[in-house]
């Protein structure tokens, strides 16, 4: 059923989860957990700076590979999915940042969205409040817009 299609992940699936809503309009819910998608904005604040050194040169070497792998942060315009963002406050891994902006730019932009940031956890919830807490928000959001007539 068409109109009961979600999408959703958490780290690289919060990543493929901005990419494919800013790709592809059929889906009619989203939560992207703990993800990225202006990735020169983390740029030395997660624990990846000597791969992107590596992979890709400095953002200011190879400005068109940097904008390339932001594609759902300058492509925000093309997505029209109600989206949910979660993230942990002290994330190193994905820092809370890409959820941030994600979260502004849809707002910004009159797409239905919230953010969600747990205080006092890393990339993998560990209290046990925040991790009901997640699930029923999970819940919620897709039950609200996938739920069926």
């Amino acid at each position: 059923m068409p109109e009961r299609l979600g999408i959703g992940g958490w780290s690289y699936g919060g990543i493929l989860t901005d990419y494919t809503i800013a790709s592809d309009t059929r889906f009619k819910a989203a939560m992207s957990g703990a993800g990225m998608a202006h990735f020169a904005a983390a740029y030395g604040g997660d624990q990846y700076t000597m791969q992107y050194n590596n992979e890709l040169g400095a953002p200011w070497e190879n400005t068109e590979a940097w904008v390339n792998i932001s594609y759902p942060f300058f492509h925000a315009d093309r997505i029209i999915t109600p989206t949910l963002f979660i993230s942990g406050e002290s994330d190193f891994n994905v820092p809370v940042i890409g959820s941030e902006q994600m979260y502004q730019a849809l707002n910004t932009l009159g797409v239905p969205t919230e953010l969600v940031i747990y205080p006092d956890q890393f990339h993998i919830l560990t209290h046990p409040s925040y991790v009901h807490d997640r699930m029923l928000r999970y819940f919620g959001w897709f039950n609200k817009y996938l739920k069926a007539d």
